[in-house]
């Protein structure tokens, strides 16, 4: 666990709804293992800068003795950090945040992040909150700390800004394929303003083929890296067009991605993939991601 004096709350014990001051403490607390927490962290550096609101969400904290020992950030995703290693404190954290979430409700789409903290959270909220559409128990996180292991494809690169509508599709396509329904809103959307933002910012990356036998460009490989803290990149939405799926894509591009993100983003690269892909787990490790934990996430 961090140093107690990072993480103090003063005369504080229980489960909380933290405040902008508190920002710091839950913020070391995720720097105990910054791979694990990136999600949650990435939200907080905004919070530190702008404040809980202006970051979209909200910061439950759990403390004994006035240390603080386990964090929620409650937004679009629910995110539990668990910085204890005590089996009977994280016991009493989840507990107290599940009773956080019986008497507040639920707002968010899924809970994700370390398994063990998802699942233990779910397994108290289950019943309180609507029932879940799926549970996926076993997503292994891998992290890349160096070079990849295989030739970056060249024609990966950056999206730009006035490609929005030649990746907008893929996005799209690539969520409902996952996840089993579509993100769509129309104009102005919050998927739409996501999917814009992460070019506008360079955090989005695609093979362009403009050579297939369809009559515009068209996305055949995209990845994106949205969250981004304490050294920590962490890659989502990767995808392939299922008509150009087998040709490798995926090893050649994500070592692009990771190459790019590496010199230019955070040095170690991290990802999260559902444990029954075992393609795209193979894919992943031949590129050079190594598996260091297990991630879980609640879809509702």
């Amino acid at each position: 666990m961090a140093a107690p004096h990072a993480t103090t709350l003063p005369g504080r014990t229980g489960a909380l709804v933290l405040a902008d001051a508190d920002v710091p403490a839950a913020l070391a607390l995720c720097a105990v293992d910054p791979v694990a927490s990136v999600l949650a962290t990435s939200r907080l550096e905004h919070a530190a800068v702008g404040g809980l609101r202006r970051a979209g969400g909200e910061l439950w904290g759990y403390a004994e003795d006035g240390v603080l020992v386990a964090v929620c950030w409650v937004g679009a995703n629910l995110v539990p950090v668990v910085g204890a290693v005590d089996a009977d404190v994280t016991a009493r954290a989840l507990a107290a945040f599940a009773d956080l979430g019986r008497a507040r409700g639920r707002r968010c789409s899924s809970i994700v992040g370390p398994a063990d903290a998802v699942l233990g959270l779910w397994s108290r909220l289950r019943g309180a909150w609507p029932v879940e559409r799926e549970v996926r128990a076993h997503q292994p996180s891998m992290v890349l700390a160096g070079d990849p292991l295989v030739a970056p494809d060249p024609r990966v690169r950056r999206s730009r800004p006035e490609e929005y509508d030649v990746v907008l599709p893929a996005c799209i396509r690539m969520f409902t394929e996952e996840v089993g329904y579509s993100p769509a809103s129309g104009p102005g959307g919050p998927y739409e303003i996501r999917v814009r933002r992460l070019l506008e910012e360079g955090r989005s990356f695609v093979l362009v083929d403009r050579e297939g036998s369809w009559r515009r460009p068209r996305v055949v490989f995209k990845a994106e890296v949205p969250a981004v803290a304490g050294g920590v990149a962490q890659v989502q939405g990767v995808w392939v067009d299922p008509e150009r799926r087998g040709e490798r894509l995926s090893e050649g591009g994500m070592a692009a991605v990771v190459q790019a993100t590496r010199a230019e983003i955070a040095p170690v690269v991290s990802l999260y993939v559902n444990g029954y892909n075992t393609r795209a787990v193979r894919a992943y490790e031949a590129v050079g991601f190594r598996e260091v934990g297990t991630y879980a996430t609640v879809l509702f």
